[in-house]
């Protein structure tokens, strides 16, 4: 079990670096073959390692680690959500939603899950398309979050959203997110949305700052597409982004179909994994 497990990460801050080092001593100390991305790579002066793009690392694994924060786990889904490959997270970030492996604490975590001790949790990714006309021009694909936002602060914007071809309300704000139950405690969540467990098939759509206080979040099933037409005038208003990283602008007309992607993402976490323990220790419930 596991026995072919890549490395990926996108930082070379000197924490990954350290923590890198021990991974890959404890991997060997255990006689699994080792495989990196470039980035880690790049880490190592001398490695006698194979080394693939990280968009193909999922071809050649059993498991792939993530060394970082959640936004390493992020960068990691998009490149492996194809290859059903389960993903487990080393965390050295502020948060740790995701990556939920403390890296002080290495080894016993991976002697469990090396041993078949793990939880598996099967997520799904959003798929985003953006039309103008009849024309597809723009594909992508999200873990956390879809969103359509105003640029120009001093305005807001106008959007027309839509739920399997059904109106659903025309609202002026900085704009929405559409969220995964993944996403439901990233951005969503600053914005008023509320948190959904993410063994949920759902989809949430939180208004930022809508200039109606009746306009409230909204949250159904996993199954339906969305779809969000912008009605603001202004060019170069509205911008379109996908976990944080603006895609492209919006105008006039423009529609946005949010749907649930059609693969999944496996992560693996620690047999003692329980949710609502994440929930109270990063939002520092109880205290």
């Amino acid at each position: 079990m596991f026995n072919r497990i890549g490395l990926i990460t996108n930082s070379g801050v000197k924490a990954i670096q350290t923590t890198l080092a021990e991974l890959i001593e404890y991997l060997n100390s255990r006689d699994r073959t080792i495989i990196l991305d470039t980035c880690c790579a790049d880490m190592l002066s001398e490695h006698n390692y194979d080394v693939f793009e990280a968009r193909e690392l999922g071809k050649h694994c059993d498991l792939v680690i993530a060394i970082g924060g959640d936004g390493t786990m992020l960068m990691a889904s998009h490149m492996l959500c194809d290859f059903d490959v389960p993903l487990l997270g080393i965390n050295l970030g502020h948060v740790g939603f995701l990556a939920d492996i403390p890296a002080d604490n290495i080894a016993s975590n991976m002697d469990e899950i090396l041993q078949g001790h793990y939880v598996e949790d099967v997520r799904f990714l959003l798929r985003g398309q953006a039309f103008r006309g009849d024309e597809c021009i723009f594909e992508g694909y999200a873990f956390n979050d879809i969103i359509i936002q105003k640029w120009n602060i001093a305005r807001l914007v106008e959007l027309d959203t839509y739920i399997n071809g059904a109106f659903v309300h025309t609202h002026r704000s900085d704009g929405i997110i559409v969220s995964s139950p993944t996403g439901s405690t990233a951005y969503a969540l600053a914005a008023g949305g509320p948190i959904v467990h993410p063994s949920l098939d759902a989809l949430l759509l939180v208004p930022i700052c809508p200039h109606s206080l009746t306009n409230r979040p909204i949250v159904v099933g996993g199954n339906n597409c969305i779809e969000i037409v912008i009605g603001t005038r202004e060019v170069d208003h509205a911008h379109l982004t996908l976990d944080g990283e603006t895609k492209m602008e919006l105008v006039s007309g423009d529609r946005v179909r949010i749907e649930k992607k059609n693969k999944n993402i496996r992560l693996m976490h620690p047999p003692n994994h329980d949710q609502f323990h994440i929930l109270r220790e990063k939002l520092h419930w109880s205290k």
